[in-house]
């Protein structure tokens, strides 16, 4: 249960550096591109993402709670891959500039 709290509030740290403006060296992929690979992304588009995400799993750690049961994480664990897989197809879509 510890350890859920933990990365919960880890997760919800990281999103209100992003959210903030403040957290682009946290981004993968954006970090390391180069600047014209970064000309072609909506860096305020992709913050929204990235923040939402990780505000949307916090929660999820918290209901989580102290539960052993492989049904609990397994719904978890799927909640998770769909939020991230909507995640990946915004940022590829909806964060680059036209």
């Amino acid at each position: 249960m510890m350890t859920q709290i933990i990365l919960a509030i880890i997760f919800v740290v990281m999103a209100i550096v992003i959210l903030a403006g403040k957290g682009d060296w946290m981004i993968a992929g954006y970090n390391t591109a180069s600047k014209e690979e970064k000309e072609t992304v909506n860096v305020k588009r992709l913050r929204l993402i990235l923040g939402i995400l990780l505000l949307s799993i916090s929660p999820l750690l918290f209901m989580l709670g102290d539960h052993s049961d492989k049904t609990t994480g397994l719904i978890f664990t799927g909640i998770v891959i769909v939020l991230t897989t909507v995640a990946v197809i915004l940022a590829n879509t909806w964060a680059k500039k036209k």
